[in-house]
């Protein structure tokens, strides 16, 4: 009796790692499989939109679908979002969005809320068949050429769509954030549009860079984003990096914010798919 009643706790704990594992592997499954499907729709109405429709169309749907997505991760518990401050951002005109970058997830859950965004992307992400479609559709902008995409960067802005750009450049490898970019703060100056700040808290390094995709993080796995503060162009290219990396090293260097992102995420949730 003694076996079997220290045995009950090992083998719930199996059941729980069981279905985190399955949950958040057919998770990543579904997601690929969804990219797979709406890019090869995209492929085909690149060829029948005008560019200016295709991108219209292209953002909408995949923001509708991040957003989705998103959504059927939080029907488990296993991963839970606080994405609401976004919303401040639609309508609000054009603005170069710069997140930090912890996990693969934080393009998914900035578009998921934004619709009409040029995201700066990986050329290899642009060049993939399973999202690589989409994107060009979307008008999504390569980084493989820094003119190049500074260029069709300060374009967007013009023509009034928002850019997301992580200024780090890349995911985060450095806590509490990288050395940042010189991206930003020149497309900024080039364009005369103001840098918004996103901050990107999370309870789990589960999706960073150098994270094994075998592994299981401690569940649920809570995010994270608040706004920030909003830097106006400037002619000093080298300040303008300076301080918003100061910025951003504080902000996300607070002890008390992967804490408090985890304590408001732990509440019971009701998501639904049209929460505004």
């Amino acid at each position: 009796m003694l076996l079997q009643g220290s045995a009950t706790p090992m083998i719930r704990t199996g059941f729980r790692a069981a279905y985190g594992y399955l949950v958040v592997y057919s998770g990543l499954f579904v997601f690929g499989l969804m990219c797979l499907i709406w890019s090869g729709a995209a492929a085909l109405l690149g060829y029948l939109l005008p560019e200016e429709w295709g991108k219209v169309v292209g953002r909408w749907v995949t923001s509708w679908g991040f957003r989705c997505y998103l959504w059927l991760l939080t029907l488990n518990g296993v991963l839970r979002f606080d994405l609401g401050a976004l919303d401040a951002l639609r309508g609000a005109g054009p603005l170069i969005i710069a997140p930090n970058h912890p996990s693969l997830l934080d393009a998914v859950m900035v578009l998921s809320r934004l619709p009409d965004v040029a995201c700066v992307m990986k050329a290899k992400l642009i060049d993939n068949p399973i999202y690589g479609a989409s994107a060009r559709l979307s008008g999504y902008i390569r980084n493989d050429d820094f003119i190049g995409a500074v260029t069709q960067a300060v374009e967007n802005l013009k023509a009034g769509s928002q850019l997301l750009l992580f200024p780090e450049g890349t995911r985060t490898t450095r806590r509490p954030i990288n050395r940042l970019k010189g991206g930003a703060a020149l497309v900024s100056k080039r364009s005369g549009v103001p840098i918004q700040t996103v901050l990107i808290e999370t309870t789990s390094p589960f999706l960073s860079k150098g994270w094994p995709l075998h592994r299981l993080p401690p569940l649920p796995v809570c995010f994270r984003v608040r706004l920030g503060r909003r830097f106006m162009p400037r002619d000093n290219l080298r300040e303008t990096i300076a301080e918003l990396e100061a910025y951003l090293a504080a902000e996300l260097g607070r002890p008390d914010g992967i804490d408090a992102a985890g304590s408001i995420l732990a509440r019971p949730q009701n998501p639904r798919l049209d929460e505004r």
